[in-house]
């Protein structure tokens, strides 16, 4: 309703710029107050129309305000210090507006969304970062969807990879494993935890003695051929690393549309087709001499030099996507201009830009798709193939892309986007967002319960970093496992009459919900420091906190006998304008308007997280509209009001802010339990 408002405002005052002043003004500003007495909205336009009218801000002002006019579901204009305006809606139209949650329709963008997010090398268990991304990416995903998008969820899979190379160098050369012994393992539950182990002594393997590092290589070579037993091989660690990791991220209800796999890139022969263009185009040129002596290079414009270091010296064709360079080599100076090396074979940037004009409809080829995976809630995965089925949904072909990658592939996906533009698809680079987000660590006291041995070093130290190569780090699943462990403890205190299955249920929806707000609370740019005790607090910013929020408002109707959900759809025929209007105008009304006006901010904010692909400001929101129902619980006796007009009109506040944190808190991916 905000939202909504807010355009209508805007209009207005656009149409009323163009009769008054014959200006044409594109983007009108408009601010929040500071304080709710001030009103809803604050207009710096006269400021800014200032130079252009040579007036002073004041009387643009008051002008503004004699000659707007009325507007629908706004009171009054008011002139403001040197210049604002202040704007005030009519507090009684949008709490009747809002309590029959009548949504004005909204204009949706056409065309389907393509989110991409998770993309976890296939070669061991999900860790805390890889949580990161992917409660992020599933967030936009919600948001998108509320707003009315459609969207196509896709998890790219690097089965092809260095870090899948070194797993199957670990089966076949440090253990000693059969393809039989290998299958046998890969069936037991947990095979990721098996790989995650054996990674880290591949690691110290090839530090033993750097002539290892040929047979990664040749390992390498072999997978990326196919057709032989060692991709075979790679192919059935890949997809059993992968189930796991899809059950991982079915625990935080996180799932998938389709896995594109490198090996179809690879396979079905996207980068041929991608090459050709780029080269008929001019984005690629051949280099005959210089330290780029027989690559193929794009040509960026303010893409300084680098220092040269490509897989060729490392043998690691794909770490780089993942930030995952090994023995300490600084990847952040890689000439990211060379596509193709010497030696002929394409980096993954090159990859990148064959798989994106796929994902636009550019490249004139397609994957074969077959179903993978398999929902509780009967929805079909589908990954790539080289055949496949006949009847699939249409993937590909999109409008608009974001990539959820962390900010050290930064340029990267510039060099992809730059290749875009240098093919002439310019609106479809536009189109291209990376959405990228800082790294996340544990606390010293996270690390320590983890069971970690730590320096004083380490202690002294905001966080502490994690290495998937040292074997250094919290894997995905133990994590859920520790936070359900000790929500469980906290359930079975406070509920010992619930039964075993409802105690393990609450102790899940808790520890998960305080995970994905703890991921999401932060800003993109911060780096989290992951801590237990600060995560599953019930109190302050926390996920379990906004919870409580809603079982409190929940408990309310249970002891009035009344049915939360109908009775809020119920309240705006029950309740008149002037009830609406008695209750919330003046100075005696502020207290409770600041928190209808916060629960009318809903779709606002899905808006505001959606232009700035910034879900931290959804986490603040849930957090504002508890701490301003915690309030109110507080200082309004609602079932023992004896007025019962008033009683109706507090049990209808009630019902509006649970209904709005209940949606508030399924776009973060966050469920409620029915006590805490």
């Amino acid at each position: 309703m905000y939202r909504y408002l807010e355009r209508r405002l805007v209009e207005h005052l656009r149409e009323f710029l163009r009769r008054a002043y014959d200006l044409q003004i594109t983007t009108i500003v408009v601010e929040q107050p500071p304080k709710i007495e001030f009103g809803e909205y604050a207009l710096p336009l006269a400021f800014e129309l200032a130079r252009k009218l040579r007036k002073a801000p004041r009387k643009i002002a008051e002008e503004v305000v004699a000659g707007v006019g009325s507007i629908p579901g706004f009171e009054k204009f008011e002139v403001a210090g040197g210049g604002y305006i202040n704007v005030r809606v009519n507090r009684a139209e949008v709490a009747a507006e809002l309590a029959a949650d009548r949504a004005p329709v909204a204009e949706v963008p056409a065309g389907k969304v393509l989110v991409e997010h998770s993309s976890i090398n296939p070669n061991k268990a999900a860790h805390i970062g890889h949580l990161r991304n992917a409660i992020l990416g599933d967030t936009f995903v919600r948001l998108l969807r509320l707003a009315g998008r459609e969207v196509d969820v896709q998890n790219y899979i690097d089965n092809t990879g260095a870090q899948v190379a070194d797993v199957v160098v670990g089966f076949l050369h440090i253990e000693k494993k059969s393809r039989a012994e290998i299958e046998a393992l890969a069936a037991a539950p947990r095979f990721d935890f098996v790989c995650w182990d054996l990674y880290a002594r591949v690691s110290h393997w090839y530090e033993e003695n750097k002539a290892n590092l040929q047979v990664r290589l040749a390992t390498l070579h072999a997978i990326e051929e196919g057709k032989n037993e060692t991709a075979a091989i790679a192919d059935l660690i890949s997809v059993a690393v992968l189930r796991r990791h899809l059950e991982t991220m079915e625990r935080l209800d996180i799932e998938y549309d389709f896995l594109p796999r490198e090996s179809e890139i690879l396979h079905l022969h996207f980068w041929d087709a991608a090459f050709t263009k780029l080269k008929e185009s001019g984005v690629l040129t051949y280099e005959n001499d210089g330290k780029n002596k027989g690559c193929w290079v794009m040509r960026r414009a303010g893409t300084a030099a680098a220092k040269s270091l490509t897989t060729e010296d490392t043998g690691d064709t794909e770490a780089v996507r993942q930030n995952t360079m090994p023995f300490g080599l600084d990847i952040a100076e890689e000439d990211q201009k060379v596509i193709v090396r010497s030696n002929g074979t394409v980096g993954y940037v090159g990859k990148d830009i064959a798989y994106h004009m796929w994902k636009f409809g550019l490249l004139g080829r397609d994957f074969g798709y077959r179903k993978f995976f398999r929902y509780p809630n009967d929805r079909d995965c589908w990954i790539s193939t080289t055949d496949g089925e006949i009847n699939h949904p249409h993937f590909g072909d999109v409008a608009e892309i974001y990539n959820v990658i962390d900010a050290r592939q930064s340029e990267a996906q510039n060099t992809v986007i730059e290749a875009l533009r240098g093919l002439g698809h310019g609106e479809a680079a536009d189109r291209y967002t990376h959405f990228s987000y800082e790294m996340v660590a544990l606390t010293p006291r996270c690390a320590a319960e983890l069971g970690y041995t730590l320096s004083e070093e380490d202690r002294a130290r905001p966080w502490i970093e994690v290495s998937g190569r040292k074997g250094f780090g919290v894997k995905a699943d133990d994590l859920l496992d520790a936070l359900i462990a000790s929500a469980r403890n906290e359930v079975d205190a406070r509920h010992p009459e619930l039964s075993e299955g409802e105690r393990a249920s609450t102790a899940a929806q808790i520890a998960i919900g305080a995970l994905r707000y703890f991921m999401l609370k932060f800003t993109k740019t911060s780096v989290i420091a992951f801590d237990f005790k600060d995560a599953l607090s019930f109190e302050g910013d926390t996920g379990p906190y906004a919870q409580y929020a809603v079982v409190r408002a929940s408990n309310i109707f249970r002891k009035g006998g009344f049915d939360p959900e109908s009775f809020c759809r119920d309240a705006a025929s029950q309740l008149s304008a002037e009830d609406f209007a008695r209750y919330l105008n003046g100075e005696a009304g502020d207290g409770i308007w600041a928190l209808w006006l916060a629960a009318a901010k809903t779709s606002y904010i899905v808006g505001q997280c959606i232009a700035t692909t910034e879900p931290a400001h959804l986490a603040k929101h849930a957090f504002q509209l508890a701490q301003l129902f915690s309030a109110f619980y507080h200082r309004y006796p609602i079932l023992s009001e004896a007025d019962e007009g008033r009683k109706k009109f507090l049990l209808a506040t009630a019902a509006v802010v649970r209904r709005e944190l209940i949606r508030v808190l399924a776009a973060m991916g966050i469920g409620v339990p029915a006590v805490m």
